[in-house]
Parts: structure tokens; sequence; C-alpha cells
């Protein structure tokens, strides 16, 4: 029959007392509906008994529906509210087959559905790991990766926490498993959720995931480690008890309010010093250990200075995690003493609520969110945070060298995770492209890349991936990076170490050839833009730069942009300023009135004002009504007044609202030859809505002799820059023959 746990309540047939279990969780976190939990127990139960008579089996193992109250009962510990406890109930049903998610959204809503959801993408994530390790790629870089993947699908910190219960549950469960299966389970739980619990600040967890996974994986040095222990428990004891009470008398003479526990150290980490440091087990100084908790971090230094004051400090043996946390949010004061008959001692000093913290990590915090708890509320949403974005746990430095800026972008922590066609996980910063990820599998991969195939579709090679998307490079013959890929306008590469690659590899090339392929480059891009009347003398000199042909091999070399050469030639072929970069004629911008936060929306300069009848504040849905010589009076759109002239005056309300000043705007005409197909002024026009872009005068002409298209296009374009970026994405349409900017004499 199956086992039910010896701490479940039972009744008198050995069942779990769901009454009684249900009161003990309640003892111990708030319930909204304790009923809802109730049904929950009551239906998984009733899962398992369908699924064992359907198929006339039993099991001498934990079930899931006893699994299910085991995670329940490791997310109370942690705090966690009623839904979590609802979903890990039903989780392992779920699991199973024995219901479906459909099914769990109409019992308990979407809510529950999407945290078991969560979970079951956490699980197929983690059964990729076995396969990953096999193949080309560092185990441990797969691991690191596969872990980081893991933590960036979460959109909920509490699926991330549930399926660390539903591990723990495992890791505990094995006990008398086949050897293969501890050690496999051992091994995802010790390389992917002990990390995890770690990062998240959950003490306990974490150090029951590594001890029970050590123990599988190393049972030799397990058992030996626990017998030292053992040999020595009573003794240690009775040590640390005389340490204690010498300490609780200091600490109340100094009127210090403290509680004092022994700390047991864990076998894992005993033995990861021991690793670390090279030392036998008699030379670990914190076998004995005591933890002093007080109510506020003075009293924290305040207890340090007893401490010290009654045994010698050990020198290098003091850690002040306080004044500089660890990284995931881990406070307390460590020191190592030589305390009485000459026995090395460690002491953590730390708050009550840093011990919350360092037990529960994101938990101690989850009772706060949504408060106005300010300081807990910023530490719940800094760990969320990393979560959801992965704050640098392996990062990749590559050769990139001092490329300071672009650098600073790459290490920002939001980074996506994808997948080869080999099952490997690799890392790039959000943005990346094929190009990136080419040169992120190795610089050769990248230099002959040709293709990219994302999820077995042909994309353009400046696509922007996705987390958990498939990239399979394509590659050819010839090994050698395009000059194309440098212009930022066309938008190839957008990671520093791809750059970088780029640009080594044509600083290799002969300079004659960077002399003649810069040449080429910048004398298209200053067309296109039609930019071509700058004076190159005036260009080297602004630029810093001795001569033409030193000009050219920068930028055929990649060592200067196109966009940045482009911007200096601008300013000396269109010196009049005041129209900002595009030396033509502005449309007229949005007005706004004596109020700098009200604009008015396709008008001209009226001026505005407030209603006194309702007297509206920004963030107010508002109306304009247009006065006889006051200009635009804004009321309140629920405004009486304002509702009343809707049926008298509708003729002389307008739309309003509130925001910021709007970006000045120049029109712009955008030549374009293409042979004519089917949907060519369509994804023209598509390219321009994703660019948010305003297009105010559009006209084509085909020639049906050559089956050439003409278009021109008037687009309002904030600068130069965009105006670059636009032409290059027009130009890498299908069809398309030629893109520039159109400029005439005289203005627009």
């Amino acid at each position: 029959m199956v086992q039910v746990r010896a701490d479940h309540p039972t009744r008198q047939d050995g069942s779990v007392d769901i009454d009684a279990w249900l009161d003990r969780i309640q003892s111990r976190v708030p319930l909204t509906s304790p009923a809802v939990l109730h049904e929950a127990c009551e239906w998984a139960r009733e899962l398992e008994q369908a699924a064992i008579a359907a198929e006339n089996i039993w099991s001498e193992t934990a079930s899931s529906y006893l699994t299910g109250l085991e995670m329940a009962e490791i997310l109370t510990d942690l705090k966690l509210d009623q839904d979590s406890l609802v979903a890990a109930v039903i989780y392992r049903a779920v699991r199973e087959r024995k219901t479906d998610l459909l099914e769990v959204e109409r019992r308990f809503g979407p809510v529950v559905s999407g945290l078991v959801d969560g979970v079951q993408r956490m699980a197929a994530i983690s059964v990729s790991q076995n396969s990953a390790r096999a193949n080309a790629f560092s185990p441990q870089t797969q691991v690191e990766n596969l872990r980081k993947m893991l933590v960036t699908m979460v959109d909920d910190v509490r699926v991330a926490l549930i399926k660390l219960a539903e591990r723990t549950c495992a890791i505990r469960a094995v006990k008398n498993a086949p050897t293969e299966k501890r050690y496999r389970v051992a091994r995802e739980v010790f390389d992917i959720y002990a990390p995890l619990a770690h990062r998240l600040g959950i003490g306990h967890i974490k150090w029951e995931l590594e001890d029970l996974s050590f123990r599988y994986i190393e049972p030799e040095q397990y058992k030996q480690i626990a017998r030292l222990l053992d040999e020595r428990r009573l003794d240690r004891q009775e040590y640390i008890d005389s340490v204690m009470s010498q300490l609780r008398g200091a600490l109340e003479e100094a009127g210090v309010e403290a509680d004092i526990t022994g700390r047991a150290k864990h076998i894992y980490s005993i033995w990861r010093k021991m690793q670390r440091k090279g030392i036998d087990f008699s030379q670990v100084y914190d076998v004995r250990a005591v933890r002093i908790l007080v109510p506020r971090v003075p009293d924290c230094y305040t207890s340090l200075g007893i401490v010290h004051g009654l045994w010698r400090h050990i020198p290098n043996e003091f850690d002040d995690y306080i004044a500089n946390p660890k990284e995931n949010g881990y406070r307390s004061l460590h020191t190592a003493v030589v305390g009485p008959e000459g026995k090395v001692l460690e002491v953590q000093i730390r708050t009550r609520f840093m011990h919350e913290e360092a037990e529960l990590g994101v938990c101690a915090h989850w009772r706060y969110k949504g408060t106005d708890v300010d300081t807990a509320s910023n530490a719940y949403e800094d760990k969320i945070a990393w979560l959801r974005q992965v704050l640098e746990w392996h990062e990749e430095m590559g050769d990139i060298g001092g490329l300071a800026d672009e650098l600073r972008v790459d290490f920002e922590p939001d980074r996506i995770y994808l997948f080869t066609p080999d099952g490997h996980v690799l890392d790039v910063p959000k943005g990346a492209t094929p190009l990136d990820f080419a040169y992120r599998i190795h610089t050769e991969i990248g230099h002959s890349c040709r293709g990219a195939k994302v999820n077995g579709r042909i994309v353009p090679l400046n696509y922007i991936l996705q987390t958990g998307e498939q990239v399979e490079i394509i590659t050819g013959k010839k090994t050698g990076p395009s000059r194309d890929w440098l212009n930022s306008n066309l938008g190839y590469v957008n990671t520093s170490r791809a750059r970088a690659k780029i640009q080594s590899w044509f600083k290799q090339q002969a300079r004659e050839q960077n002399v003649q392929a810069g040449k080429l480059m910048l004398e298209r891009e200053l067309t296109r833009l039609a930019l071509n009347g700058a004076d190159y003398a005036q260009l080297i000199d602004r630029l810093h730069i001795r001569s033409q042909e030193d000009l050219f091999a920068a930028v055929g070399a990649g060592d200067l942009r196109l966009a940045h050469v482009a911007n200096v030639a601008q300013q000396l072929v269109e010196p009049d300023r005041q129209s900002e970069q595009l030396e033509l004629i502005p449309r007229r911008p949005t007005r706004q009135g004596p109020r700098s936060d009200v604009f008015i929306q396709g008008v001209g300069n009226l001026m505005t004002q407030l209603a006194g009848c309702c007297q509206p504040v920004p963030g107010d849905p508002i109306i304009g009504y247009i006065t006889l010589g006051r200009g635009v009076t804004v009321h309140r759109a629920d405004c009486a007044n304002a509702i009343l002239l809707q049926d008298r005056d509708s003729e002389r309300l307008i739309e309003v609202s509130w925001g910021k000043e709007p970006v000045q705007t120049y029109p712009v005409e955008i030549y374009i030859k293409a042979y004519d197909r089917a949907g060519l002024l369509r994804d023209v026009s598509q390219l321009l809505a994703n660019e948010k872009l305003n297009v105010l005068e559009v006209s084509t002409r085909t020639n049906r002799d050559d089956n050439y298209a003409v278009m021109l296009l008037t687009v309002e374009i904030p600068n130069l820059d965009l105006l670059g970026r636009l032409l290059g994405r027009i130009n890498q349409l299908p069809n398309v023959i030629e893109t520039r900017r159109n400029r005439q004499e005289g203005g627009a």
C-alpha cells in the first residue's frame, strides 16, 4: 500500500486526515479560503484513486497525492499564498496526466492553472539537461546555461518556488530507489535546483538539497564526514552549551536582547571547505558555531564587540555581509575566534529579519508585496528582477577588448537563451541577431555565416532573436564577413563581441582593400542620404583624420562608423541647424497652451486653459472646447458642463491629451526603385508602421515595359540616424533595387 508520511495526521484507516492537516497549515500561514485548498486535496486524492482503480496497480512509494501534500507543507514554511499551495497539491496529478490544465482552470481559476503550467515548463527544460551533457560543449557551460534558461522562462517567482518544493520531495523520496536513479535525481538537483535556492536566498532548502545530493553523488565521502560528526557530537554539544551560557550572560550585562542558538554545520559545506582549502576535518573551524539574533542592526555590531572582547579574534576570518551583502541578498556578520579551551569557534550575528531573509530569501518579502513597506518591497522586487533577468551567473567575456560603451550594453542583465539544433543552450544579450549568435558559437562560424534558420524557418540575418528559439547557422565555403555587417543602420550585429570580431578580420586585410571598400561604402551612404555634396577636406578636418585615404581605410576596416561620418557630413552640407538635423522646413508642430502639460491634437496655435468647474489634473480623462476668443478650455471628460456641451455644441469639442512635448519631426521625400511585384507597397508600409513613422504622401509609378516600379514617399523623420536605418531596411526588401533620400533644390 501507499506509505503515508509519519508526520501527516491520519485517520483510523491510515489515510491522511485532511481536516487536521488543513488546521495545521492554517496555524502557520493565513488562507483566504480554506475550503478551496480542502477541495484541491480531495480532488487530488480522487484522481489518484481513480487512476489506481483503472490500472489495477498500487505503489509502495509516495503517491502523487501525498507528494502534493508534502510540497504544500514545504511552501507553507516559505510563507507562500493559497494559490501556490493549491497548485502544489494538484501539480503531480497534471504532470502524470490524471487531469489537464483546462480542468484546473475551470475548478480553481487562471492563476492556479498558470502556476501549474509554469512548473511544467520548468520540468521540460530540466529534461534536456541529460542530452546537453553529452555533446561537444562544456558540461559546466551547459549546466550554467540551462540553469539560466530555466529562470528566464519563469513569469512568476512562485513557479520557481513550487518547483523547488517538488524537487525537494523528489530527492527525499529516492532513498530506497536504484543507485542509477538516485544519482540522476541528485545530479539534477545539485546542478540546477540547489544553486537556484541559493540565488533566491532560501537557506534551509539549499542546505537540504546540497546535503541529500552529496549523499548520493559522493556516498563514501558523505559517510566519512557524517561518522566524524557523530563521533564528536556529544562533546561538541556540551562545549556549545557552555559557550552559549557565557555569551548570554555577557550580552545581558550589556543590555542587548538576543537569542543564541548552536548552528549545525552541513556535511556538504564541510566537505567543500576541506576541498577548497586542502585541509582535513580537524581544521574545519566552524564545525563549532553559534548564532546570535538581535532586534536591530546597531545591536549586531555591539554584539560583535562583546564577542571579540571575550575571545581573541582570528585574523582574516571576519566578513561583514551587512555592509557588503552577498549577491543573493544575504546579510550577516561572520567572525571566528579562539574560544574556551583554545578551540576555534565561529559566531554569526544578524537581526531577526536578516535571519528570516537568510532562511526564506525571496519568500521573506512575500507578505509585503503590494503594501507600503518600502524596504521589504524593494528587496522583493530586486529578487524578482534577478529571477527574470539572471544577474550575471556566468558571463563569457571572449576577447572583446576595450569597447567600454558597448560592453556596458552587453553587461545589462537582460539576456536571452537560445537552442542550437543539437540541443545546446547559449546566452546572448537581448536584441541579438543570428549573426551575433554565430559569433557567440565560434569566430569562424560567424565569418562564414551566409544565412540562418530559426525554428526551421529561413530568417534574415538582422532578425531579432527571442528566448527559447532554435537557431541554425548556414555557412558557406567562402570565409569572410561582409562590410555591410558593420553598418549599424542595417542592424546585422548588435553585440560588441560580434562587432569586434568583424573589425578584427578587416584590420588584418590589406590596407588597399580597406581603402577601396571604405570609399565605396562611404560614397554609397552619402549618396543615399543626399549628402554627397560634402567636402572631403572639411570632413577629414572635422573627424581629426590625417588624409582622405585614412578616412576610407578607417571606414573599410570598421574603425569608423558610417553613421558617425554621415552625421558630420550633414553638418557640413546643411549648416543651418535651425531645423535640427534635416535642413528642411519642419511640419507645423503640435502646439501647446500656456500650461506645458496639455497638448492639442490636430489644431494650430491655440492657447489652452483649465476649466474652473471641474479643475482637471494630469491623468484625468479630458476633452477640449473651443471658446470664442479664449482658446481651448480643457474639461474633465465626465464634467457635467462637458456632457452638456456634447449635446449643445458638439462641433466645437476637440480631442486633447496630457503629455510631454512631442518629438519634432521633418518631412523627408524617399525615392524607391524596385522590380514590380505584388505586395511591394504593403511591405514598405508595414516597415514604416513598425518604425512608428507617419507617412504624409505616397505616389507610385510602374513602367510596364521594363517592369520597374518607382515610389516617392514623404515621411516624417525625427533625425538622420533613423533615416539611415529606414533606408537600409527598405533596401533589404525583396526586389528593391535602389533607395535614397530624394532631395530637391529649394526645400522639400
